[in-house]
């Protein structure tokens, strides 16, 4: 079991309105490509609608495969991913301080396999897009 709600509270704040989708890949693909201009399938999405207020989409078959992928197991993996969006609910950008904050977060949790997912560094992680504007489709 994941504990989401715990997570999300302690990195959001308990008065955070988060709402959490699990996805497929057609619709993962579908908001990558209007929010994100990017007509690939995301593992991962975050939309802040305020500062109290955002939604993060999870694809869960990408989760699990990336997670043999990198070598670590799915659990950790979705909670190292779901940590990352919420961070990005914050407003943080990829950086050596958000990172550090993962790691934080992962070991307040005592979340297994923590030193594991410090290589990954980002590689496979989609960004947030700012604001929910849809982008001109490039031809």
């Amino acid at each position: 079991m994941v504990p989401f709600s715990l997570i999300a509270d302690y990195v959001l704040g308990p008065k955070y309105d988060l709402s959490l989708v699990f996805v497929g890949d057609a619709l993962s693909k579908k908001l990558n490509t209007i929010y994100r201009d990017k007509e690939k399938i995301a593992n991962i999405l975050s939309f802040p609608y305020s500062k109290t207020e955002g939604e993060i989409f999870i694809h869960l078959a990408r989760t699990q495969a990336e997670s043999k992928k990198f070598g670590h197991n799915y659990r950790t993996h979705l909670i190292f991913l779901f940590i990352h969006g919420l961070l990005h609910l914050k407003g943080m950008d990829h950086s050596a301080k958000m990172e550090a904050r993962e790691q934080e977060i992962l070991a307040h949790f005592n979340i297994d396999g923590q030193k594991h997912l410090h290589g990954l560094r980002h590689r496979n992680i989609v960004d947030t897009p700012r604001g929910l504007r849809k982008k001109k489709r490039r031809k």
